[in-house]
């Protein structure tokens, strides 16, 4: 070790230093505190430093001014701090070859000051790599105020390098925290080919992968300005910026030379403006990135910054200010400053030389965050020296490097009312601020507007309001918020569709489909809506309510039905009044007159409850007309069936089966059974699972359907299969007696009335399973509706036509004719088949006297008791006339 260090004494003392660096900046003092600073920005083809950087300069000055006011406050007792401040001309080579004079400086051999117990600097991470490794030799302690670099948290390869910065992974998650608020995630990179920018880009890659941010494209610049590809790197750059016009956003990790070649090209082309330019804490605060002279921030667009934290600048002001009348004390202990004031450095333009002036050059390029992050540096020195020296009385001259190193990393450093120390990674988290280029007045850039900051402990960005403010002086067309960088949009009513072999942030949109929604952009999913209430069109970004719809009163359908409806009930009690006034008529008394006031009473109510199907479905409607419908036309079917057993019977002369027949006919009876198995089917019906009001949101995407549900169809289809059981009854019956006489012509009448039922209920069983919604009752009201005047057609209105306009037809004398001439054709019929029937012979035909045959009376004494007493002006009641009517059969 002794051997390689006395090796590059040698090879220091071979070097012409003074063409490699100036005479540097020192002061005495019992511990010195070496400084680096890239004051000059690189190196020539020679080993030259040029471009020289006022604002690095003035980053050495706070240095100085940190020193200085640490020994005029005394809290070192009699210890003061002295410095030694080389050029590291922002070039490894040059940075090593001058750090080798503080290990000189150390050698107490040639030990002719004080030894350098520390280093601060350099700013470059590439340099503070390379310095940090030569400095350790001897222990000694860089603490760099601006090398970001996460491979020098690595405490093992980098155990004598501490920071008062931040990691650059903090300021990867800042940047991609900046581009999730804003909702870019399609960006470019641009980044200088160096530990750097490498290890900036791969720990931003990695932490936007979380985010779906993506990168366009990354590029790469080289490291040296003098390096030959510069030109053929840039060139490379702006292509990529200007023929990607969908990202708007451009990240970049670049030095601040590198930017202003970068913009002095860029804007060169009308599709290279007005972009979004998110600056890393490289170059975020370089006033000498943009040429003011040829651009302005009008045609560059918009500038984020990632700054370090920002100190307090008015001391360090002050001092900057005192310079104009006390800078001759510099002149031996500053050849940087005094090169800078006597106009001999190359940043003078000629265009003004007073002091005055450059003065106000060193405030305006004062980076605030320099401020903080150098007078941390000199204060966590001057701390630990305190702690080892001044409270434990160390003995100066036998302190090392080592100890302060090692008694470093456990300093708690206060300034301006704060406290601060070093994490384990011997970073200081002082967290970022975030700022935004704007104009102060005329042309002058003003970069130190902060907008917000970023809190490294939460891992949090928190903007300011203010950030609006500045609208009108960075985006002249849309706000800033609304700029789009994206390489694909889906708005809400779309979700997200991947491309196999692209880019997360690159898919295709596809709409959202009925019923479903998605109210965000870049949706991955749509939403379903609640179908019971709401609903929503192909491509919806939201779900609109279902409107309600029932059958209403103002609705043409159920206004018709109704009017039919009311019709039919009109007719039932006209008939009615037409059957009681003719009462003791032929035909009202042929056609059992009281089972037809019965059946005109069924058919009424059957009209009633055509009406309580119509209106909004309550739990009592949707009961009560399947209730009433029900009975009232099973009672009509009963009816209807009592009158058919009554007219087979009166015809059926064959004695055996007119006794059978005899015995059945209880038309009392009858209809009350009838009814019972009904009662039994709706109650069953009713007990398990009644008929309910229910929201029917199947049947249309928009409409909310109120309807009465059946609940139980097989108790519904048993009730419609009983009536038309009852019914097919009856056709049988009635159609067994089509051919009787034509003034007992009920049976075809019949025949056809429950033909018209069995048809409409046939045909409305697969009508009603398809049609859906209201309509579906509709249909119920028009087959009941059909049924009824079926009915009431078939079975009264051509008596009640006979009655009013045909009375020479409803004569006593006219009946019997017909039923003389219908017993001389069945008479003639039975002796064909060899049967003598005594109760059809011509005696007791042409007698109007009733015989007596030998088992039963002829058809004169079976008519005989609807037509006794003609004239008679008394109409018997309902019970009278039945008792004449059961005379049919003795």
């Amino acid at each position: 070790y002794a051997h390689y260090v006395t090796k590059l004494y040698k090879v220091v003392s071979l070097l012409d230093l003074s063409q490699s660096c100036k005479t540097p900046a020192k002061s005495p003092g019992d511990i010195i505190i070496g400084g680096l600073f890239p004051i000059h920005e690189s190196v020539d083809a020679k080993g030259q430093c040029n471009r020289f950087s006022i604002g690095r300069l003035t980053q050495s000055l706070i240095m100085v001014h940190a020193i200085e006011e640490i020994n005029r406050s005394g809290e070192l007792g009699n210890i003061t701090l002295g410095y030694h401040i080389l050029d590291s001309c922002g070039d490894v080579t040059t940075a090593l070859r001058n750090s080798l004079r503080f290990m000189k400086m150390n050698d107490s051999k040639q030990q002719s000051s004080p030894p350098v117990m520390a280093v601060i600097g350099d700013y470059y991470s590439e340099i503070s790599i390379a310095v940090t490794r030569q400095l350790n030799l001897e222990k000694i302690p860089q603490i760099s105020y601006g090398s970001t670099s996460g491979l020098l948290s690595d405490k093992t390869r980098f155990p004598s390098f501490l920071r008062t910065v931040p990691e650059d992974d903090h300021q990867a998650q800042a940047i991609v925290q900046i581009l999730k608020d804003h909702n870019w995630n399609w960006v470019g990179i641009v980044a200088t080919d160096g530990e750097y920018g490498r290890y900036a880009v791969e720990r931003l890659q990695h932490h936007a992968a979380s985010q779906d941010i993506c990168f366009a494209y990354i590029k790469f610049l080289p490291e040296f300005l003098v390096d030959s590809n510069l030109e053929d790197s840039i060139r490379d750059t702006v292509k990529s910026v200007i023929e990607n016009q969908n990202v708007s956003v451009i990240v970049s990790f670049a030095k601040p030379r590198h930017m202003m070649y970068m913009f002095d090209n860029v804007l060169k082309h009308h599709r290279g403006r007005k972009k979004v330019w998110i600056a890393s804490d490289n170059w975020s605060q370089a006033v000498d990135c943009l040429n003011t002279t040829r651009w302005n921030l009008k045609d560059v667009g918009t500038v984020f910054g990632v700054t370090l934290k920002s100190g307090n600048s008015s001391r360090f002001e002050r001092f900057l200010r005192n310079l104009t009348n006390n800078s001759d004390q510099y002149e031996n202990k500053n050849s940087f400053l005094m090169e800078f004031l006597k106009g001999n450095d190359d940043s003078n333009n000629g265009s003004n030389t007073s002091i005055e002036f450059k003065i106000d050059r060193l405030v305006n390029t004062t980076y605030l965050y320099a401020v903080l992050s150098i007078e941390l540096a000199v204060k966590a020195i001057a701390q630990t020296v305190k702690d080892l020296c001044v409270t434990k009385k160390c003995d100066i001259s036998t302190l090392q490097p080592g100890e302060l190193r090692d008694a470093l990393k456990n300093a708690i450093i206060s300034l301006d009312g704060r406290n601060y120390s070093f994490n384990k990674h011997c970073d200081l988290e002082s967290g970022y601020d975030i700022i935004m280029w704007r104009y102060l007045s005329g042309r002058t850039l003003d970069m130190n507007y902060q907008v917000g900051h970023y809190d490294i402990k939460r891992d949090r960005l928190m903007v300011t309001s203010e950030i609006n403010n500045l609208y009108h002086q960075t985006v002249s067309i849309s706000l800033l918020f609304m700029i789009s960088s994206r390489c694909s949009v889906c708005y809400p009513g779309e979700m997200k569709v991947r491309r196999h072999g692209q880019p997360v942030c690159c898919y295709e949109c596809k709409k959202c489909p009925e019923n479903y929604y998605s109210n965000t952009t870049d949706a991955s999913l749509c939403f379903e809506c609640d179908n019971t209430t709401d609903y929503s069109n192909e491509g919806s970004n939201r779900c609109m309510k279902k409107t309600i719809d029932f059958l209403m009163w103002t609705d043409v359908y159920l206004i018709t039905l109704v009017a039919f409806s009311a019709l039919g009930a009109l007719l039932c009690l006209v008939v009615g009044i037409i059957y009681l006034v003719c009462w003791k008529t032929p035909v009202v008394r042929s056609s059992v007159g009281p089972i037809s006031i019965l059946l005109l009473f069924s058919l009424l109510s059957t009209f009633g409850c055509v009406v309580i199907f119509g209106g909004e479905p309550k739990d009592w409607q949707c009961k009560a007309r399947q209730v009433l419908f029900g009975l009232s036309f099973t009672l009509s079917v009963s009816c209807i069936l009592v009158k058919s057993f009554k007219i087979i019977m009166a015809f059926e002369f064959d004695p055996v089966t007119q006794d059978i027949l005899k015995k059945l006919y209880k038309p009392y009876l009858i209809i009350p059974l009838c009814l019972a198995g009904q009662v039994l089917i709706i109650t069953v019906w009713f007990l398990y699972k009644p008929p309910k009001p229910m929201k029917d949101y199947k049947y249309s995407n928009k409409l909310l359907v109120l309807k009465c549900y059946e609940n139980l169809f097989p108790a519904f289809g048993a009730m419609l299969a009983y009536i038309g059981l009852l019914a097919i009854i009856c056709f049988i019956l009635a159609f067994k007696g089509r051919k009787l006489p034509h003034c007992y012509n009920d049976a075809k009448f019949i025949t056809f009335s429950m033909l018209i039922y069995l048809i409409a209920w046939v045909i409305f069983g697969p009508v009603y399973m398809y049609v859906r919604g209201k309509y579906k009752t509709v249909i119920e009201m028009a087959v009941i509706l059909i049924s009824a005047y079926g009915i009431l057609f078939c079975q009264f209105f051509t008596k009640c036509y006979i009655i009013l306009f045909r009375r020479e037809e409803n004569k006593e004398e006219k009946f019997r004719a017909s039923v003389r001439s219908f017993a001389m054709k069945d008479r003639d019929s039975l002796r064909s088949r060899g049967i003598e029937n005594l109760a059809l012979s011509n005696d007791s035909l042409s007698s109007p006297e009733p015989s007596k045959p030998q088992r039963r009376e002829s058809i004169n004494s079976i008519v005989k008791p609807f037509y006794q007493d003609p004239v008679s002006h008394t109409q018997p009641t309902l019970q009278e006339d039945e008792k004449q009517q059961n005379k049919l059969i003795p």
